[in-house]
């Protein structure tokens, strides 16, 4: 990994629907929301996935190989298990959408940086529940 920081932020990214602080979806925003305005735009939600590639990009060849998938893959389920969740447990937890499953368009076992930031539309959509553009612990709650 490049730094503890971003090492800190790709762990802590995945896991949405944890409860941070006691509310649903709080530990996704508080690490997502750059501005701090309780909501995450796509915006911000581009630039962290950004920020997360480059974190696992140990050669900075701007491909995620098989192996630096695997240490991603690896530190989410960590931090995901910290939090009480399980991947792959709930199909519609957004953390599901940065598995390789979702990330890699070609299949060929490796992720490059275009790929990994393509996924992000359809990713975020799936958090932003109500549609607004944003994304809120609104979206999070469980009806």
């Amino acid at each position: 990994m490049k730094t503890p920081f971003a090492l800190v932020l790709a762990l802590s990214a995945s896991t949405a629907f944890a409860s941070g602080h006691g509310n649903p979806g709080g530990h996704f925003i508080e690490n997502w929301d750059l501005n701090s305005d309780g909501a995450v735009t796509l915006e911000e939600a581009t630039e962290r996935r950004s920020d997360i590639f480059a974190s696992f990009d140990a050669d900075d060849n701007g491909v995620l190989s098989a192996e630096e998938y695997d240490m991603f893959d690896e530190a989410r389920a960590n931090d995901m298990k910290e939090n009480g969740m399980g991947m792959g447990k709930n199909k519609a937890n957004p953390a599901n959408g940065m598995m390789r499953s979702f990330t890699d368009a070609d299949g060929d076992g490796k992720v490059t940086l275009d790929e990994f930031m393509a996924s992000v539309p359809a990713w975020y959509a799936k958090m932003d529940k109500n549609g607004d553009g944003t994304v809120t612990a609104n979206d999070f709650a469980r009806n």
